[in-house]
């Protein structure tokens, strides 16, 4: 395998706080993004991509400010989403340092935000965002962070989204998300095979077996996965500190004896134990900038 893999960790971001739930739902909250990013980058990620889970509920993005702030500190590439609605609120999380923007519902409810981003900002600026669940015999297009169903067919709204201008796909399995049983291969594989644009796989991401399936199997450009990394940061670097009391904190207050638990299901890693660990399926991966060497 010639191409390099990126390594992507995930931050679903609810109000201050760093947030982390089961099939899209029952949100825990983790800690802070800002330590959490840091961390990442310290360790040598590829790229972050940070989502206003909320946003597009309540009509708003909240994420300006971090997202300038992690701009100035960190010199990885950044996607931002999460109710971005048109072209003025791609160019202001642009402008606030984000390198590429994801969407989702307003780009299912108006295609034509993806062509004029497109347009506008270029195609490597446009992250299609599909959360995709098995209905019968087929994948639909789900919304606003899980919760809607629409009428799209995934496989329909992937083409119709790369002939728009689209120019990378964020593909989450809404079954496999927050499930560390590994990714949805069948239909990684199937999206890879049709499309000439980046996959990045996300979803049910519990060891390195399962990313250097995901790879090797379903063809994935990049692993996108939040939980095998996050736990390991939570165990081992991030302390509880002080934040916001938003959300469902249980989880953090139990910190340790919950990452024993959840360590049943996931192998937590940190971002060089996941390279080293594909460099063993023959997997290449970018060798990610930290902040040392900038």
């Amino acid at each position: 395998m010639t191409k390099n893999i990126r390594i992507i960790p995930r931050l679903d971001i609810k109000g201050p706080n760093l947030v982390k739930g089961i099939h899209l739902e029952g949100l825990r909250v983790l800690g802070k993004p800002w330590d959490y990013a840091c961390k990442y980058y310290e360790e040598g990620a590829d790229e972050l991509i940070y989502i206003d889970v909320v946003a597009s509920l309540y009509g708003r993005n909240n994420l300006s400010d971090i997202v300038e702030k992690t701009a100035r500190n960190i010199f990885i590439p950044l996607t931002v989403g999460g109710g971005i609605r048109s072209v003025d609120d791609i160019r202001k999380i642009l402008r606030a340092g984000a390198d590429k923007v994801a969407i989702n519902t307003a780009a299912v409810h108006n295609p034509a935000l993806i062509k004029e981003g497109a347009k506008t900002f270029g195609s490597q600026c446009i992250v299609i965002s599909i959360q995709a669940k098995r209905i019968d015999d087929t994948y639909r297009v789900f919304t606003d962070n899980g919760r809607e169903m629409s009428e799209r067919l995934v496989f329909d709204w992937v083409k119709e989204a790369v002939d728009l201008g689209a120019g990378e796909i964020l593909l989450t399995s809404i079954d496999k998300e927050g499930t560390a049983t590994g990714y949805d291969i069948e239909l990684v594989e199937k999206i890879a095979s049709m499309t000439p644009v980046p996959v990045i796989a996300c979803g049910g991401c519990g060891s390195c077996d399962h990313a250097g399936n995901v790879v090797q199997t379903g063809k994935a450009d990049a692993i996108c996965a939040s939980s095998i990394f996050h736990y390991h940061c939570l165990s081992h670097n991030i302390n509880e500190g002080e934040f916001r009391e938003e959300g469902n904190i249980e989880f953090i207050k139990r910190n340790r004896d919950s990452v024993q638990f959840m360590s049943k299901r996931i192998t937590p890693v940190s971002i060089p134990e996941m390279k080293s660990s594909l460099s063993g399926y023959g997997i290449s991966c970018r060798k990610g900038p930290t902040r040392n060497e900038q």
